[in-house]
Protein backbone atom coordinates (compact mmCIF):
# COMPACT_ATOMS: atom_id res chain seq x y z
CA UNK A 1 0.00 0.00 0.00
CA UNK A 2 1.47 3.41 -0.96
CA UNK A 3 2.54 6.10 1.47
CA UNK A 4 1.40 9.72 1.04
CA UNK A 5 3.03 12.88 2.31
CA UNK A 6 0.59 15.59 3.31
CA UNK A 7 0.46 19.19 4.43
CA UNK A 8 -2.66 20.33 6.24
CA UNK A 9 -3.82 23.21 8.42
CA UNK A 10 -5.83 22.93 11.59
CA UNK A 11 -8.66 25.21 12.69
CA UNK A 12 -6.15 27.75 14.01
CA UNK A 13 -4.26 27.86 10.71
CA UNK A 14 -1.17 26.00 11.96
CA UNK A 15 0.56 23.87 9.35
CA UNK A 16 0.97 20.15 9.98
CA UNK A 17 2.94 17.69 7.87
CA UNK A 18 3.25 13.92 7.99
CA UNK A 19 3.18 10.63 6.14
CA UNK A 20 0.26 8.19 6.14
CA UNK A 21 -0.36 4.82 4.51
CA UNK A 22 -3.54 4.65 2.44
CA UNK A 23 -5.04 3.14 -0.70
CA UNK A 24 -5.57 6.45 -2.51
CA UNK A 25 -5.32 10.23 -2.14
CA UNK A 26 -9.05 10.42 -1.49
CA UNK A 27 -8.64 8.19 1.57
CA UNK A 28 -5.94 10.51 2.91
CA UNK A 29 -8.18 13.54 2.36
CA UNK A 30 -11.06 11.85 4.19
CA UNK A 31 -8.77 10.89 7.07
CA UNK A 32 -7.46 14.45 7.44
CA UNK A 33 -10.98 15.89 7.26
CA UNK A 34 -12.17 13.52 9.98
CA UNK A 35 -9.29 14.74 12.16
CA UNK A 36 -10.34 18.35 11.69
CA UNK A 37 -7.58 19.33 9.25
CA UNK A 38 -7.86 21.12 5.92
CA UNK A 39 -5.63 19.36 3.35
CA UNK A 40 -3.21 21.66 1.55
CA UNK A 41 -1.03 19.14 -0.28
CA UNK A 42 -1.23 15.37 -0.71
CA UNK A 43 1.36 13.60 -2.80
CA UNK A 44 2.44 10.02 -3.10
CA UNK A 45 5.86 9.37 -1.59
CA UNK A 46 8.46 7.47 -3.55
CA UNK A 47 9.16 4.00 -2.23
CA UNK A 48 12.48 2.96 -3.63
CA UNK A 49 13.31 -0.69 -3.12
CA UNK A 50 16.56 0.38 -1.44
CA UNK A 51 14.99 3.17 0.57
CA UNK A 52 15.68 3.64 4.29
CA UNK A 53 12.24 2.26 5.23
CA UNK A 54 12.75 -0.98 3.32
CA UNK A 55 13.25 -2.98 6.52
CA UNK A 56 10.09 -1.55 8.09
CA UNK A 57 8.01 -2.29 4.99
CA UNK A 58 9.26 -5.89 4.96
CA UNK A 59 8.64 -6.40 8.69
CA UNK A 60 5.32 -8.05 9.45
CA UNK A 61 3.17 -7.19 12.45
CA UNK A 62 2.03 -10.55 13.79
CA UNK A 63 -1.28 -11.13 15.60
CA UNK A 64 0.69 -11.72 18.80
CA UNK A 65 2.13 -8.20 18.51
CA UNK A 66 -1.37 -6.71 18.32
CA UNK A 67 -2.51 -8.84 21.26
CA UNK A 68 0.35 -7.51 23.41
CA UNK A 69 -0.31 -3.95 22.20
CA UNK A 70 -4.02 -4.15 23.05
CA UNK A 71 -3.47 -5.71 26.47
CA UNK A 72 -0.72 -3.27 27.45
CA UNK A 73 -2.73 -0.24 26.39
CA UNK A 74 -5.84 -1.57 28.15
CA UNK A 75 -3.89 -2.07 31.38
CA UNK A 76 -2.28 1.37 31.23
CA UNK A 77 -5.55 3.17 30.43
CA UNK A 78 -7.49 1.34 33.16
CA UNK A 79 -4.72 2.25 35.62
CA UNK A 80 -5.40 5.94 35.01
CA UNK A 81 -2.14 6.73 33.21
CA UNK A 82 -2.49 9.60 30.68
CA UNK A 83 -3.16 8.30 27.20
CA UNK A 84 -0.18 9.91 25.49
CA UNK A 85 2.11 8.61 28.22
CA UNK A 86 0.63 5.15 27.73
CA UNK A 87 1.39 5.26 24.01
CA UNK A 88 4.92 6.49 24.76
CA UNK A 89 5.48 3.60 27.15
CA UNK A 90 4.27 1.05 24.60
CA UNK A 91 6.43 2.66 21.92
CA UNK A 92 9.52 2.15 24.09
CA UNK A 93 8.63 -1.45 24.97
CA UNK A 94 7.57 -2.62 21.51
CA UNK A 95 10.00 -5.14 20.02
CA UNK A 96 8.53 -5.05 16.52
CA UNK A 97 10.19 -2.15 14.62
CA UNK A 98 7.24 -1.59 12.30
CA UNK A 99 4.74 -1.51 15.16
CA UNK A 100 7.08 0.76 17.12
CA UNK A 101 7.17 3.22 14.21
CA UNK A 102 3.38 3.03 13.83
CA UNK A 103 2.82 3.69 17.55
CA UNK A 104 5.16 6.67 17.37
CA UNK A 105 3.20 8.10 14.43
CA UNK A 106 -0.12 7.39 16.22
CA UNK A 107 1.14 9.20 19.34
CA UNK A 108 2.16 12.26 17.29
CA UNK A 109 -1.20 12.25 15.46
CA UNK A 110 -3.17 12.05 18.71
CA UNK A 111 -0.96 14.74 20.23
CA UNK A 112 -1.87 17.03 17.32
CA UNK A 113 -5.55 16.75 18.25
CA UNK A 114 -6.83 13.75 16.28
CA UNK A 115 -8.81 10.93 17.85
CA UNK A 116 -7.15 7.59 18.59
CA UNK A 117 -9.37 5.75 16.10
CA UNK A 118 -8.53 8.21 13.30
CA UNK A 119 -4.84 7.79 14.08
CA UNK A 120 -5.20 4.01 13.88
CA UNK A 121 -7.03 4.34 10.57
CA UNK A 122 -3.91 5.88 9.01
CA UNK A 123 -2.26 2.43 9.31
CA UNK A 124 -4.77 0.11 7.61
CA UNK A 125 -2.23 -2.65 6.94
CA UNK A 126 -1.68 -3.03 10.71
CA UNK A 127 -5.06 -2.20 12.23
CA UNK A 128 -8.09 -3.71 10.51
CA UNK A 129 -11.39 -1.98 9.89
CA UNK A 130 -12.94 -3.99 12.71
CA UNK A 131 -10.21 -2.89 15.10
CA UNK A 132 -10.64 0.79 14.23
CA UNK A 133 -14.46 0.62 14.42
CA UNK A 134 -14.45 -1.02 17.84
CA UNK A 135 -11.92 1.54 19.12
CA UNK A 136 -14.14 4.34 17.80
CA UNK A 137 -17.11 2.83 19.65
CA UNK A 138 -15.02 2.57 22.82
CA UNK A 139 -14.00 6.22 22.56
CA UNK A 140 -17.62 7.30 22.13
CA UNK A 141 -18.90 5.21 25.06
CA UNK A 142 -15.91 5.92 27.32
CA UNK A 143 -14.99 2.25 27.69
CA UNK A 144 -11.75 2.18 25.71
CA UNK A 145 -9.98 -0.15 28.17
CA UNK A 146 -12.80 -2.72 27.94
CA UNK A 147 -12.79 -2.55 24.14
CA UNK A 148 -9.04 -3.08 24.02
CA UNK A 149 -9.35 -6.11 26.26
CA UNK A 150 -12.13 -7.48 24.06
CA UNK A 151 -10.01 -6.95 20.94
CA UNK A 152 -7.16 -8.86 22.56
CA UNK A 153 -9.51 -11.74 23.38
CA UNK A 154 -10.80 -11.80 19.79
CA UNK A 155 -7.27 -11.84 18.40
CA UNK A 156 -6.22 -14.60 20.81
CA UNK A 157 -9.23 -16.70 19.86
CA UNK A 158 -8.54 -16.27 16.15
CA UNK A 159 -4.82 -17.02 16.53
CA UNK A 160 -5.56 -20.11 18.62
CA UNK A 161 -8.02 -21.44 16.03
CA UNK A 162 -5.56 -20.91 13.19
CA UNK A 163 -2.81 -22.64 15.16
CA UNK A 164 -4.97 -25.68 15.89
CA UNK A 165 -6.03 -25.98 12.24
CA UNK A 166 -2.39 -25.82 11.09
CA UNK A 167 -1.42 -28.45 13.64
CA UNK A 168 -4.25 -30.74 12.57
CA UNK A 169 -3.41 -30.61 8.84
CA UNK A 170 0.32 -31.05 9.41
CA UNK A 171 0.13 -34.85 9.55
CA UNK A 172 -1.76 -35.37 6.26
CA UNK A 173 0.52 -32.87 4.51
CA UNK A 174 3.61 -34.74 5.70
CA UNK A 175 2.15 -38.03 4.45
CA UNK A 176 1.28 -36.60 1.03
CA UNK A 177 4.69 -34.94 0.61
CA UNK A 178 6.55 -38.08 1.72
CA UNK A 179 4.60 -40.38 -0.63
CA UNK A 180 5.02 -37.94 -3.53
CA UNK A 181 8.77 -37.71 -2.88
CA UNK A 182 9.04 -41.52 -2.77
CA UNK A 183 7.11 -41.77 -6.03
CA UNK A 184 9.42 -39.22 -7.70
CA UNK A 185 12.50 -41.11 -6.44
CA UNK A 186 11.26 -44.43 -7.78
CA UNK A 187 10.36 -42.93 -11.16
CA UNK A 188 13.73 -41.18 -11.45
CA UNK A 189 16.11 -43.94 -10.27
CA UNK A 190 14.33 -47.31 -10.07
CA UNK A 191 12.14 -47.33 -13.16
CA UNK A 192 15.09 -46.68 -15.56
CA UNK A 193 16.79 -49.87 -14.31
CA UNK A 194 13.72 -51.93 -15.08
CA UNK A 195 13.16 -50.11 -18.38
CA UNK A 196 16.65 -51.16 -19.52
CA UNK A 197 15.85 -54.78 -18.70
CA UNK A 198 12.43 -54.72 -20.36
CA UNK A 199 13.90 -53.08 -23.48
CA UNK A 200 15.96 -56.17 -24.30
CA UNK A 201 12.85 -58.20 -24.96
CA UNK A 202 10.52 -57.72 -27.90
CA UNK A 203 7.31 -57.71 -25.93
CA UNK A 204 4.63 -55.11 -25.44
CA UNK A 205 4.76 -53.47 -22.05
CA UNK A 206 1.62 -52.93 -19.95
CA UNK A 207 0.05 -49.48 -19.83
CA UNK A 208 1.25 -48.59 -16.26
CA UNK A 209 4.83 -49.46 -17.22
CA UNK A 210 4.69 -47.34 -20.38
CA UNK A 211 3.35 -44.42 -18.37
CA UNK A 212 6.18 -44.72 -15.85
CA UNK A 213 8.83 -44.96 -18.58
CA UNK A 214 7.41 -41.95 -20.44
CA UNK A 215 7.22 -40.02 -17.19
CA UNK A 216 10.86 -40.83 -16.49
CA UNK A 217 11.82 -39.77 -20.02
CA UNK A 218 10.07 -36.42 -19.58
CA UNK A 219 11.69 -35.82 -16.19
CA UNK A 220 15.15 -36.73 -17.53
CA UNK A 221 15.04 -34.77 -20.79
CA UNK A 222 12.50 -32.01 -20.21
CA UNK A 223 12.75 -31.34 -16.46
CA UNK A 224 13.23 -27.61 -17.05
CA UNK A 225 10.03 -27.42 -19.11
CA UNK A 226 8.13 -29.31 -16.43
CA UNK A 227 9.53 -26.99 -13.76
CA UNK A 228 8.53 -23.91 -15.77
CA UNK A 229 5.07 -25.41 -16.37
CA UNK A 230 4.57 -26.11 -12.67
CA UNK A 231 5.67 -22.59 -11.66
CA UNK A 232 3.45 -21.07 -14.36
CA UNK A 233 0.49 -23.21 -13.32
CA UNK A 234 0.91 -22.23 -9.66
CA UNK A 235 1.19 -18.55 -10.63
CA UNK A 236 -1.97 -18.77 -12.77
CA UNK A 237 -3.89 -20.48 -9.96
CA UNK A 238 -2.78 -17.86 -7.42
CA UNK A 239 -3.63 -15.05 -9.83
CA UNK A 240 -7.06 -16.49 -10.57
CA UNK A 241 -7.83 -17.08 -6.89
CA UNK A 242 -7.04 -13.41 -6.22
CA UNK A 243 -9.66 -12.30 -8.75
CA UNK A 244 -13.26 -11.85 -7.51
CA UNK A 245 -14.57 -14.77 -9.58
CA UNK A 246 -11.66 -17.02 -8.67
CA UNK A 247 -11.92 -16.20 -4.96
CA UNK A 248 -15.63 -17.00 -5.04
CA UNK A 249 -15.09 -20.37 -6.70
CA UNK A 250 -12.15 -21.22 -4.43
CA UNK A 251 -14.07 -20.41 -1.24
CA UNK A 252 -17.09 -22.32 -2.49
CA UNK A 253 -14.83 -25.30 -3.26
CA UNK A 254 -13.35 -25.16 0.24
CA UNK A 255 -16.83 -25.46 1.75
CA UNK A 256 -17.53 -28.54 -0.39
CA UNK A 257 -14.34 -30.44 0.34
CA UNK A 258 -14.78 -33.76 2.15
CA UNK A 259 -13.99 -33.48 5.87
CA UNK A 260 -12.19 -30.12 5.53
CA UNK A 261 -15.24 -28.35 4.08
CA UNK A 262 -17.17 -29.01 7.29
CA UNK A 263 -14.23 -27.73 9.32
CA UNK A 264 -13.89 -24.53 7.27
CA UNK A 265 -17.60 -23.87 7.61
CA UNK A 266 -17.56 -24.28 11.40
CA UNK A 267 -14.52 -22.01 11.78
CA UNK A 268 -16.13 -19.32 9.59
CA UNK A 269 -19.43 -19.46 11.50
CA UNK A 270 -17.62 -19.29 14.84
CA UNK A 271 -15.60 -16.26 13.71
CA UNK A 272 -18.69 -14.53 12.33
CA UNK A 273 -20.65 -15.09 15.54
CA UNK A 274 -17.73 -14.04 17.77
CA UNK A 275 -17.05 -10.79 15.89
CA UNK A 276 -20.77 -10.00 15.48
CA UNK A 277 -21.47 -10.53 19.17
CA UNK A 278 -18.45 -8.53 20.35
CA UNK A 279 -19.27 -5.56 18.13
CA UNK A 280 -22.92 -5.54 19.13
CA UNK A 281 -21.94 -5.61 22.79
CA UNK A 282 -19.63 -2.66 22.11
CA UNK A 283 -22.58 -0.56 20.95
CA UNK A 284 -21.72 -0.45 17.26
CA UNK A 285 -24.67 -0.08 14.90
CA UNK A 286 -26.09 -3.23 13.32
CA UNK A 287 -25.36 -2.04 9.77
CA UNK A 288 -21.69 -1.34 10.51
CA UNK A 289 -21.46 -4.60 12.44
CA UNK A 290 -22.68 -6.61 9.44
CA UNK A 291 -20.38 -4.68 7.12
CA UNK A 292 -17.29 -5.45 9.20
CA UNK A 293 -18.28 -9.00 10.16
CA UNK A 294 -18.62 -9.86 6.47
CA UNK A 295 -15.07 -8.66 5.83
CA UNK A 296 -13.58 -10.62 8.73
CA UNK A 297 -15.38 -13.93 8.19
CA UNK A 298 -12.65 -15.16 5.83
CA UNK A 299 -14.92 -16.67 3.16
CA UNK A 300 -16.52 -14.62 0.37
CA UNK A 301 -19.41 -17.06 -0.03
CA UNK A 302 -20.49 -16.54 3.57
CA UNK A 303 -19.60 -12.84 3.29
CA UNK A 304 -22.06 -12.57 0.39
CA UNK A 305 -24.78 -13.93 2.68
CA UNK A 306 -23.83 -11.32 5.30
CA UNK A 307 -24.21 -8.60 2.65
CA UNK A 308 -27.70 -9.90 1.88
CA UNK A 309 -28.48 -9.79 5.60
CA UNK A 310 -27.40 -6.15 5.64
CA UNK A 311 -29.61 -5.36 2.63
CA UNK A 312 -32.58 -7.06 4.31
CA UNK A 313 -31.97 -5.09 7.48
CA UNK A 314 -31.85 -1.85 5.48
CA UNK A 315 -35.26 -2.75 4.04
CA UNK A 316 -36.67 -3.29 7.53
CA UNK A 317 -36.60 -7.08 7.36
CA UNK A 318 -34.98 -9.58 9.72
CA UNK A 319 -31.67 -11.39 9.50
CA UNK A 320 -33.02 -14.92 9.22
CA UNK A 321 -34.21 -14.82 5.60
CA UNK A 322 -30.84 -14.72 3.80
CA UNK A 323 -29.24 -17.05 6.35
CA UNK A 324 -31.92 -19.68 5.84
CA UNK A 325 -31.94 -19.32 2.05
CA UNK A 326 -28.18 -19.78 1.78
CA UNK A 327 -28.17 -23.23 3.35
CA UNK A 328 -24.79 -22.44 4.95
CA UNK A 329 -26.05 -21.86 8.49
CA UNK A 330 -27.22 -24.90 10.50
CA UNK A 331 -30.62 -24.86 12.22
CA UNK A 332 -28.97 -24.21 15.60
CA UNK A 333 -27.54 -20.90 14.37
CA UNK A 334 -30.83 -19.87 12.77
CA UNK A 335 -32.73 -20.64 15.97
CA UNK A 336 -30.29 -18.75 18.19
CA UNK A 337 -30.31 -15.68 15.90
CA UNK A 338 -34.10 -15.74 15.78
CA UNK A 339 -34.35 -15.86 19.56
CA UNK A 340 -31.74 -13.11 19.85
CA UNK A 341 -33.70 -10.83 17.53
CA UNK A 342 -36.94 -11.42 19.43
CA UNK A 343 -35.45 -10.91 22.89
CA UNK A 344 -33.01 -8.13 22.01
CA UNK A 345 -30.08 -10.23 23.24
CA UNK A 346 -28.49 -10.98 19.90
CA UNK A 347 -24.95 -10.48 21.22
CA UNK A 348 -25.49 -13.04 24.00
CA UNK A 349 -26.98 -15.60 21.62
CA UNK A 350 -24.17 -15.17 19.10
CA UNK A 351 -21.52 -15.58 21.79
CA UNK A 352 -23.19 -18.86 22.75
CA UNK A 353 -23.15 -19.92 19.09
CA UNK A 354 -19.44 -19.12 18.89
CA UNK A 355 -18.72 -21.06 22.11
CA UNK A 356 -20.63 -24.07 20.78
CA UNK A 357 -18.80 -24.08 17.46
CA UNK A 358 -15.48 -23.56 19.18
CA UNK A 359 -16.09 -26.83 21.04
CA UNK A 360 -17.29 -28.47 17.82
CA UNK A 361 -14.17 -27.33 15.96
CA UNK A 362 -12.00 -28.61 18.80
CA UNK A 363 -13.70 -32.02 18.61
CA UNK A 364 -13.31 -32.12 14.81
CA UNK A 365 -9.63 -31.22 15.02
CA UNK A 366 -8.96 -33.91 17.63
CA UNK A 367 -10.54 -36.51 15.37
CA UNK A 368 -9.26 -35.12 12.07
CA UNK A 369 -6.66 -37.86 11.65
CA UNK A 370 -9.37 -40.51 11.96
CA UNK A 371 -11.69 -38.68 9.57
CA UNK A 372 -9.13 -38.29 6.78
CA UNK A 373 -7.55 -41.70 7.24
CA UNK A 374 -9.69 -43.31 4.48
CA UNK A 375 -8.70 -40.55 2.04
CA UNK A 376 -5.01 -40.94 2.89
CA UNK A 377 -5.21 -44.73 2.56
CA UNK A 378 -6.89 -44.35 -0.82
CA UNK A 379 -4.23 -41.91 -2.00
CA UNK A 380 -1.25 -43.92 -0.73
CA UNK A 381 -2.75 -47.21 -1.83
CA UNK A 382 -3.45 -45.88 -5.31
CA UNK A 383 0.14 -44.71 -5.81
CA UNK A 384 1.60 -47.95 -4.44
CA UNK A 385 -0.71 -50.03 -6.62
CA UNK A 386 0.20 -48.04 -9.73
CA UNK A 387 3.92 -48.47 -9.05
CA UNK A 388 3.51 -52.14 -8.31
CA UNK A 389 1.58 -52.76 -11.51
CA UNK A 390 4.09 -50.75 -13.55
CA UNK A 391 7.05 -52.76 -12.23
CA UNK A 392 5.73 -56.26 -11.63
CA UNK A 393 3.33 -56.74 -14.55
CA UNK A 394 6.20 -56.84 -17.09
CA UNK A 395 8.01 -59.32 -14.87
CA UNK A 396 5.04 -61.65 -14.93
CA UNK A 397 4.82 -61.30 -18.72
CA UNK A 398 8.54 -62.13 -19.06
CA UNK A 399 8.18 -65.14 -16.79
CA UNK A 400 5.35 -66.43 -18.96
CA UNK A 401 7.56 -66.01 -22.04
CA UNK A 402 10.42 -67.96 -20.42
CA UNK A 403 8.04 -70.80 -19.54
CA UNK A 404 7.13 -71.13 -23.19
Amino acid sequence: MPHYRYKARDKDGALHTGVVEARAKEAVADLLSNQGFIPVLIEEGSQSLLGPDLFLRLTKVKPQDLIVFSRQLSTLVSAGIPFLSSLGTIEKQSENPRLKAAVADIRRTVESGASFSDALASHPTIFSKMYVSMIRAGETAGILDDILERLALLAEHDADTRSRVKTAVRYPLIVVVAVSAAFAFLVSFVVPKFAAIFGRFKTELPMPTRILINLNYMITHYWYLMLISIVLAVWLVVWYVNTPTGRWQWDRLKLRLPVFGMLFQKVAISRFARVFGAMQKSGISMMLTLDIAGETVGNVVIARVVEEMRDHLREGKGLIGPMEASGLFPPLVLQMVSVGEETGKLDTMLNKVSDYYDMDVEYTLRNLATLIEPILLLFVGGMVLFLALGIFLPMWNLMSLFKK
